[in-house]
């Protein structure tokens, strides 16, 4: 549920720019249809049309950006690159060279509706877990141009091509299944089309409603009921009976989403009740107005997907009350206000005053069992969710832990500022960052912020030595530059960094060795900072075991959330870090898996870790794993 979940806040980021599209499309075709085709009713559907008409492209690109763990050009670009292969592998240009036929028109249509939002999602997915998964992988040297996040995009394109492969053929299955059911229910009269409207909203996620609408607007089955009601009396539409399939739509898309949107406002957390009223009543507007219901229909579809089926379910009701009522409406564009206005003279309309009533019975439907739902069920509908899940969108607003936020301001001071910091990520307990101008960076004022040392490698990297809080720091550094208030913390101690502990370790630290293997003095440790001694004392280990063990009593103090390092508080006040790797943290877990919490306390010998140095050594880092005293730099440790 939670993958749902994300995937639904992912896709408010396209959804946010769709309503106002959909009002000037629907502004454009009111004027086209009163003064006829005129250069502004031209200039608004082009304008309009530029989003509506790539609605699916901005998904894939939106939901690439959401759906990775850290947002990144290269996650959209991914997103990109699987929406062009995989539609333009299934155009209808490119099947008819696939399957040797000479006129395009002749080949399946299901290909012809293949970019659908269906479509955007499966590729905005796939370029997420590319990014996600391959952003840090390291290829042989002769290879090493395409590493890291030059291979995502390479990568999606290769997945791309399989997923387009079984579309290839499971498409136009379904597609034409689609049709097929839709020419049986047809022949059911009032049932079948309060069926049509339950399936027409129900296959929207999959972009498949299309199949569908060809049934009951067009003529695939000699239906044709929207073309005969836009000809009036000059068509072959009849009296109380063509509009039967779109009259229905009216209530739900006019009414009774518009009364969805205001239940999940007022169910929204006081709180976030602003953040979330911009999107919905634009959302609402553009539903009523041009029934343009995309918008406001994918900011729950995901989010609450039973939510969803009650809302296809109404609206199949709503479908199956109009065509048995006399009562006909059509639309040429949407079932929006703007059409019903434009069809209210229609000769094929019949008393349309009807739909406003019925409207107004949905409104109140749609806001009491919405409300009630949401309620009843906790639906994490928008404004809803839990702040632990809205921790990377948070927005402005409060530092999540302000403890550190004094701290944290002084580190970007040290570091030359906002401005200076190009990326910014933490290790079990140092900084890491990628800065502008190295020579910026203040080394004494990042000591007296509370880092043990600075290392400078190279002509863009930093690394700050803090110590096992060095989490909450970056944390809060992330608040400060992205512009979140922080306030002071309440009446509670500072927090203590690696230059400020309130215990010293004993000047010898006898302790278990924690991993079988080679003993080695840190000086072979193949990263200054642990080799220079600016991490502090210590011995390392070459593993040869699969299984890091507590070296003496006392409480695990941090387990880093990768698995690679653990820190502990020993009985007699010593602050321990056992490290496993070299920057083993760009591993992202795999080969570790942690056995211990946080706040643990353990005896000698407890299982901490488990680590797979053949995962390791095959990533291309080192598995030498250092042994570090915290809080005594004059101190050296003695494995018994």
């Amino acid at each position: 549920m939670k993958f749902f979940q994300r995937l639904g806040r992912s896709i408010m980021l396209p959804v946010a720019v769709l309503p106002v599209a959909a009002i000037l499309v629907g502004i454009s075709y009111w004027i086209a249809s009163a003064a006829g085709p005129n250069i502004i009713a031209t200039f608004l559907a082009a304008a309009g049309g530029a989003l509506i008409d790539n609605m699916a492209l901005l998904f894939a690109i939106g939901i690439s950006i959401g759906m990775a763990n850290k947002s990144d050009g290269t996650s959209a670009l991914a997103g990109l690159v699987s929406w062009l292969t995989i539609t333009t592998l299934l155009s209808p240009a490119t099947v008819a060279g696939f399957l040797g036929i000479e006129d395009v028109a002749e080949v399946d249509p299901a290909f012809g509706k293949v970019q659908n939002v269906f479509i955007g999602i499966i590729c905005g997915l796939i370029g997420a877990w590319a990014y996600n998964r391959f952003k840090d992988v390291r290829l042989p040297d002769a290879l090493s141009f395409f590493s890291g996040k030059r291979s995502v995009a390479i990568v999606t394109a290769g997945i791309s091509l399989v997923v387009a492969a079984v579309l290839f053929f499971v498409w136009p299955i379904v597609y034409t299944g689609l049709v097929i059911f839709g020419e049986w229910i047809s022949t059911l009269g009032p049932v079948g089309a309060g069926l049509y409207g339950f399936f027409n909203r129900l296959l929207i996620p999959l972009g498949l409603h299309h199949a569908l609408n060809s049934v009951f607007w067009f003529d695939v089955a000699g239906i044709n009921d929207l073309n005969n009601f836009l000809a009036g009396s000059n068509g072959d539409g009849v009296f109380g009976v063509t509009g039967q399939y779109m009259t229905g739509f009216f209530p739900i898309m006019m009414f009774g989403l518009p009364g969805a949107a205001l239940a999940m406002y007022v169910t929204a957390k006081t709180k976030r009740k602003k953040m979330v009223s911009g999107i919905l009543l634009s959302a609402a507007v553009a539903s009523f107005f041009v029934g343009v219901t995309e918008p406001l229909e994918f900011t729950f579809m995901f989010l609450a997907p039973w939510l969803y089926l009650v809302h296809a379910v109404f609206t199949g009701i709503s479908v199956f009350i109009a065509a048995l009522l006399p009562t006909r409406m059509g639309f040429g564009f949407s079932a929006g206000f703007i059409d019903l206005v434009l069809g209210w003279m229609n000769p094929l309309a019949q008393n349309p005053w009807m739909i406003p009533i019925m409207g107004l019975f949905w409104f109140a439907v749609y806001f009491v069992v919405f409300r009630f739902l949401i309620l009843k069920f906790r639906l994490k509908t928008p404004g809803r969710e839990d702040d632990d899940e809205l921790a990377a969108d948070i927005g402005p607003g409060i530092n999540r832990d302000a403890g550190y936020g004094p701290t944290a301001e002084k580190m970007i001071a040290g570091l030359g500022g906002k401005d200076n910091i190009v990326q910014l990520d933490n290790c079990a307990t140092r900084l890491r960052l990628e800065v502008a101008d190295t020579s910026r960076v203040d080394s004494d004022a990042l000591k007296r912020a509370g880092a043990a040392g600075t290392m400078i490698s190279g002509a863009k990297s930093v690394q700050v030595v803090y110590g096992l809080n060095v989490q909450f720091v970056k944390d809060a550094m992330d608040d400060v530059l992205a512009g979140r208030e922080v306030e002071p913390p309440a009446a509670s101690p500072a927090p203590q960094g690696a230059g400020a502990v309130t215990t010293t370790a004993p000047a010898i630290v006898r302790l278990r060795q924690p991993v079988a293997g080679r003993v080695v003095p840190l000086a072979e440790v193949p990263d200054p900072m642990f080799s220079q001694g600016t991490m502090g004392p210590g011995l390392a280990i070459d593993p040869a075991g699969d299984t890091v063990v507590a070296p003496a009593d006392g409480t695990v103090t941090t387990v880093f959330p990768t698995g690679h390092a653990v820190g502990m508080t020993l009985d007699d006040g010593t602050e321990l870090l056992i490290h496993v790797g070299i920057d083993t943290v760009d591993l992202k877990g795999r080969g570790f898996q942690a056995l211990v919490q946080q706040g643990e306390g353990v005896h000698a010998g407890h299982p901490l870790l488990r680590i797979d140095t053949g995962v390791i050594r095959g990533a291309g880092y080192s598995p030498i794993t250092p042994v570090i005293v915290l809080n005594n730099e004059h101190a050296s440790i003695e494995f018994e």
